[in-house]
């Protein structure tokens, strides 16, 4: 399979893909240029928003209209009607160099996120989960790039990358009180394939992961570590996927222009660009949080007090 460009955002850091099916649009970041984007996918429009820091994931909060937003400090819930947030949780806010990396709700609401350094050195590298009543968790440390993560569809295991470690680890997961355990390394990417960055799973309960330098996104098994199919980009440095469209048989993918120079730029012009291309198999829906619901006593005072 090959992807077709959707958008020519040209982004520095384009991650963060996420599908909002009841207004039929895609959203994603730019992480060094601390935008969000917006894309249309009936009308075939995009915006953007510019934000004051860097902003590194977008999630869909159960109050509807509303979204959860990863930036550099922490996390704060963003109003796309007027265009402003409110801040929501420190995570490592007192930490200048860190910011937020990728993240993902569980099926319970709750946040997961990582954190990293800016810089990139091993071992600064954390991965947090944010209680529904904003206390905040620290469930692994000494992580070089958190990235992708997903649960299985019986919510019994959770998926994890750490770029820099080259593979997807298998964790159990007590979906009651969010602990984990590891259990094993479920995919090894071979280093020829680049590095595994933001991932997605499917209903058949694949793993569909953005390899960083890969030229493609990859479909892998998780229970066996196969390696089952491609959708190859033009572009090097694939950063994330998500399942959308009106029967989530669309899959889109951010990519990146970092680390490019100009004779790479030229060689890959749409590096930074947006993708899509139709699957066979569809995904599933990406869970919501349950920050910002209504009865959420928590947030509600936050917004009330612009804090």
């Amino acid at each position: 399979m090959e992807a077709t460009v959707l958008c020519k955002s040209e982004c520095i850091l384009g991650e963060g893909p996420l599908w909002l099916p009841g207004t039929q649009k895609l959203m994603w970041v730019d992480i060094e240029r601390s935008r969000l984007y917006e894309h249309d996918w009936r009308q075939r429009t995009a915006r953007h928003w510019q934000l004051d820091k860097r902003v590194t994931l977008v999630l869909p909060l159960q109050q509807s209209g509303q979204l959860l937003i990863g930036m550099q400090g922490g996390a704060a819930i963003f109003d796309p009607a007027n265009g402003q947030y409110q801040w929501l949780a420190d995570i490592e806010k007192e930490m200048p160099t860190h910011r937020c990396n990728d993240g993902a709700f569980d099926a319970q609401g709750r946040l997961w996120a990582g954190s990293m350094c800016t810089s990139l050195q091993p071992g600064q590298g954390s991965l947090y989960m944010l209680g529904k009543d904003l206390s905040l968790h620290k469930k692994i440390s000494r992580l070089a790039i958190p990235n992708g993560i997903v649960w299985s569809r019986d919510n019994t295991r959770m998926y994890f990358i750490d770029s820099n470690q080259r593979c997807v680890q298998c964790y159990r997961f007590d979906a009651e009180t969010g602990d984990i355990t590891f259990e094993k390394v479920a995919v090894d990417i071979p280093p020829l394939m680049g590095s595994p960055d933001g991932m997605t799973m499917d209903e058949e309960g694949m793993l569909w992961i953005a390899h960083y330098g890969g030229y493609g996104v990859y479909r892998w098994n998780p229970l066996t570590g196969e390696l089952l199919e491609k959708v190859s980009l033009p572009v090097p440095n694939v950063t994330s996927c998500v399942f959308g469209g009106p029967d989530l048989d669309v899959l889109f993918i951010t990519t990146a222009r970092q680390e490019l120079g100009e004779d790479a730029l030229r060689q890959y012009p749409d590096s930074g660009n947006v993708f899509y291309v139709q699957t066979k198999v569809k995904g599933l829906p990406t869970n919501a949080g349950a920050f910002g619901a209504p009865g959420g006593a928590a947030v509600q005072a936050l917004l009330r007090t612009g804090v």
